[in-house]
């Protein structure tokens, strides 16, 4: 079992940044992959980011590159979302997501974090 703790939340005017964290407890803990996702009012969760854990290869959804950088530190099982250039359509709640094996979605997620970004 899993338990996703995420932090760093909050509400920022438009060009600031946030920092969002996401820390993993657990049994051993050595994924495939965690990403976070964010879903804002009335519409579909959507992908932001991805971290290969081992190797730390990344992927963005287009909308976010060049402004977000997804890491991570392997001794603290935590995986951090630097959100540079904010906009308001980045306003969602973010959920970050623990896929443990690769032939697997994502299985595991936390509760989510509430980011504001006003005009």
């Amino acid at each position: 079992q899993v338990q996703l703790v995420e932090s760093g939340g909050g509400l920022v005017q438009a060009g600031g940044s946030l920092r969002l964290s996401c820390a993993a407890s657990g049994r051993t803990f050595s994924p495939y992959a965690m990403a976070w996702f964010r879903q804002a009012p009335e519409k579909d969760r959507e992908f932001v980011a991805r971290i290969i854990w081992s190797g730390g290869s990344t992927d963005y959804t287009d909308s976010v590159k060049g402004r977000f950088t997804i890491s991570r530190d392997n001794a603290k099982n935590t995986v951090y979302l630097q959100m540079n250039s904010l906009k308001p359509e980045d306003t969602a709640v973010y959920y970050c997501a623990v896929r443990t094996i690769q032939i697997y979605g994502y299985n595991y997620w936390g509760q989510g974090t509430q980011v504001t970004v006003s005009s």
